[in-house]
């Protein structure tokens, strides 16, 4: 098929570098091709970037922190997701609970540090005092009748899933997510996140619109030549069916399957579920979780894959565990190893910028300089991020050409077919929603 009737095919008639509504968003949506990536407005206009805070951050349940990040009583993080924020914090009953950053006195933002410790939420406005519970403890001179019960923070759904904590701000959230954290637990529960702390957290703000940013990293078609450092652990052939594995990485395959019944000894006598469940699309909360082995010496996410951190996780008798990792649709991806976990999540900042937060996690008795270096603990993904985030910058740029067509997915790359497939599924839910006159939130 000629360049010239491929356009003409798709009727692409949008300039996609608009950011106006010169395009229906609707027709993108229903029209969606299977098998290729998204129509450029997708990634580029204000349009879609509203309609994507609206129907997936604002109505899935998306990944906010670990429990970790906030281990005493008053350790607060906060997130913003567009126009939102919200306030994760540890009450005095040690629960953990989430409320919208707004002051219900005149809507002030109560908190503006990204994490810190307070006793009390306290307004700088006009200091209407919140106890982290939410419940409103101080007005000032009121007026005879002010009831303080009336006027609480507004809550957030908020689960804990074995040290990991997901939010949602729909008033009635996807339920299937109750299942998902049952299904799961199972995984997470023998690294014992309760038992960690944070020993490095890395904030990157990456300059590609937030889709990009999910599609390159559910592929690993550009590792081999784009992370060096990655792939002196993680083995190139994912994603590659056995028999189409190129003549290249067959070394790499055959170290793959060797390594593979290490790990099922190991796991084994962990007893560590290892059995792949992918789900990513056709329900609310798509998701993605294996056990699978790493290259070198097959303990972590080092240079040379032996363990970051003397100090293991849980009561695992050997750092040879593989990684076991998950995904979640919209925003995060983890890695948990048996010396170590690393979390992933990303909020967009707007069309063309997206906010990527990478948090290390470590035993909580592991002292820095004794049984973990920070360097050697986070080298790896701290390149592989920066080398992502200068990959993300150029599809976007180069998405933004008014010679852009979308192009179709590898072989190698059904996990993107998944993620685009559950992202039109969101926008169009949301749509049905709307029309009926539902409230989400």
């Amino acid at each position: 098929m000629t360049l010239a009737s491929e356009t003409q095919n798709r009727k692409t008639t949008v300039d996609p570098r608009t950011t106006t509504s010169t395009f229906d968003p609707d027709r993108l949506i229903d029209e969606r091709r299977p098998g290729y990536c998204l129509d450029a407005p997708f990634y580029l206009s204000e349009e879609f970037f509203r309609r994507d805070v609206d129907a997936v951050f604002a109505s899935t349940w998306i990944f906010a922190a670990a429990a970790a990040e906030v281990p005493e009583p008053g350790d607060f993080v906060t997130i913003d997701i567009g126009d939102y924020s919200v306030i994760i914090i540890r009450d005095d009953d040690e629960e953990i609970r989430a409320h919208h950053n707004v002051c219900r006195h005149r809507g002030a933002r109560l908190l503006s540090e990204a994490n810190g410790s307070v006793g009390n939420i306290v307004c700088s406005y006009h200091q209407w005092t919140y106890s982290p519970e939410g419940d409103l403890m101080s007005a000032g001179v009121q007026a005879s009748g002010f009831d303080r019960t009336c006027f609480s923070l507004r809550s957030v759904n908020v689960r804990v899933v074995s040290g990991l904590v997901f939010i949602c701000l729909a008033q009635n959230p996807p339920e299937d997510f109750a299942e998902v954290a049952d299904r799961i637990s199972p995984y997470l529960e023998p690294h014992a996140l309760d038992r960690t702390k944070v020993a490095a957290q890395v904030d990157l703000v990456e300059h590609a619109n937030w889709k990009l940013v999910m599609e390159n990293n559910r592929e690993c078609y550009h590792c081999e030549a784009g992370h060096p450092e990655l792939t002196c652990t993680f083995f190139p052939t994912y994603g590659y069916r056995p028999e189409e594995i190129p003549k290249r990485l067959k070394p790499a395959y055959q170290r793959y399957l060797d390594a593979e019944e290490r790990l099922r000894v190991n796991s084994e006598r962990n007893n560590l579920p290892t059995e792949l469940i992918e789900e990513l699309s056709g329900r609310p909360t798509g998701f993605r979780i294996e056990r699978a082995a790493l290259d070198g010496k097959g303990e972590s996410y080092t240079m040379d894959g032996a363990a970051a951190s003397a100090r293991l996780l849980g009561e695992f008798d050997t750092a040879e565990l593989g990684r076991l990792s998950m995904h979640t649709q919209p925003n995060a991806w983890f890695h948990f190893m048996g010396d170590h976990a690393v979390t992933f999540s990303l909020v967009p900042l707007g069309p063309d910028k997206t906010l990527v937060r990478s948090t290390w996690l470590v035993h909580e008795d592991a002292v820095e300089g004794v049984d973990y270096d920070v360097e050697n603990l986070t080298t790896v993904w701290k390149k592989t991020n920066e080398q992502d985030a200068a990959l993300c910058a150029k599809a976007h740029r180069g998405i933004s050409s008014p010679a852009y067509l979308p192009g179709p997915y590898a072989p190698t790359e059904a996990d993107l077919e998944e993620f685009c497939t559950w992202y039109i599924e969101r926008l169009q839910a949301h749509r049905a929603q709307n029309s009926t006159g539902g409230q989400s939130r």
